[in-house]
């Protein structure tokens, strides 16, 4: 086991910077920069044109005036010291202080929601499973289909508007009133915040709730006319240890394999979602930095998201290994 630890880990090293080089070069490839698009902006705004030394100098204090390669390598060099860069589309803000006010709520989410959609869907499947063609089995595997079906943004916008047209709701997103969203915390304001949490909660765990209970249904079935099962039964056995001891035990590997897959997922579908619903998570500045072609910030939220799917593919192979002794792993 800590022979294939280590080896993951230095694959997980290696994979982490290829994906950081290729991240940072294809940000570069519109043409133009950040540069470039801020002295539009002010001479748009101005309607005179920026004086070119002007724009030089900007070029030379940001670095802009460098090697695409040079400008990586200062970029990574700041990574242990948690020194990301800056972010010239948030006025020069730190991009580790950007992150750190928002990356809190869009890990909770994401991880709030990937728990509620297995903890819902993988119930839900066995009981279809075991309850083949029956009204319940049609009515969820029907809802399932809607779920995969309908955008987890789509959702949102449907949400809004029956909140704001048919309820007359006269704030319906965020996950703060107005009077609490930029306030310090209290417990006022924690109160505040979970009455605001079920809407993304739920809107995030249904989509891949569906996915993974139809998944789930379609593995068990398989298992279930395996013969091992039917000689598990011809023990004596009962039902119920068959079912959950035997049959879903393996049924749920292919899920836990495609663990790593959807903690991306769930983080890509808050980005959409947090526009839509006005979410303070990463969602809305990396839109803006892509947008601006704000490389540090933008390049910085995708490094997060393949830190996520490797950690997701790291635990989920560690995850397959101890639930079926089958699988050896060295």
């Amino acid at each position: 086991m800590a022979t294939y630890i280590v080896r993951r880990l230095i694959s997980a090293v290696f994979t982490f910077f290829l994906v950081s080089l290729v991240s940072f070069l294809v940000i570069q490839l519109p043409p133009g920069d950040i540069v470039s698009n801020w002295v539009r902006q002010q001479e748009a705004a101005s309607g005179q044109p920026l004086p070119p030394e002007t724009i030089e100098r900007l070029r030379r204090v940001y670095g802009f005036d460098e090697p695409v390669l040079v400008q990586y390598v200062k970029w990574i060099d700041g990574f242990p010291q948690g020194d990301f860069g800056f972010s010239i589309a948030y006025s020069n803000s730190e991009v580790a202080e950007i992150i750190n006010r928002r990356v809190g709520l869009t890990l909770f989410l994401g991880f709030a929601s990937l728990f509620l959609s297995w903890s819902l869907a993988i119930p839900f499947g066995i009981y279809a499973a075991t309850r083949k063609n029956s009204r319940t089995d049609y009515v969820l595997s029907t809802l399932s289909f809607i779920g995969i079906s309908v955008p987890d943004f789509l959702v949102a916008v449907i949400y809004l508007f029956i909140a704001v047209f048919v309820l007359k709701t006269d704030y319906a997103g965020g996950l703060f009133s107005m009077e609490f969203k930029n306030a310090p915390w209290t417990w006022e304001r924690f109160l505040d915040f979970l009455s605001h949490l079920p809407v993304p909660f739920l809107i995030l765990g249904l989509g891949g709730m569906a996915g993974t209970f139809r998944l789930m249904r379609a593995n068990l079935l398989d298992v279930l006319d395996q013969q091992y099962i039917e000689a598990a039964r011809a023990k004596g056995l009962r039902e119920m240890v068959v079912i959950y001891k035997h049959a879903a035990r393996i049924a749920i590997n292919p899920l836990i394999s495609r663990l790593g897959l959807q903690l991306p997922a769930l983080f890509s579908g808050t980005v959409i979602i947090s526009i839509v619903l006005d979410l303070p998570t990463l969602g809305p500045p990396f839109i803006r930095a892509l947008q601006r072609q704000d490389m540090y910030l933008a390049g910085t939220v995708l490094m997060i998201l393949a830190v996520t799917l490797l950690v997701g593919n790291f635990l989920a192979d560690i995850l397959l290994a101890i639930s079926d002794p089958r699988i050896q792993i060295e």
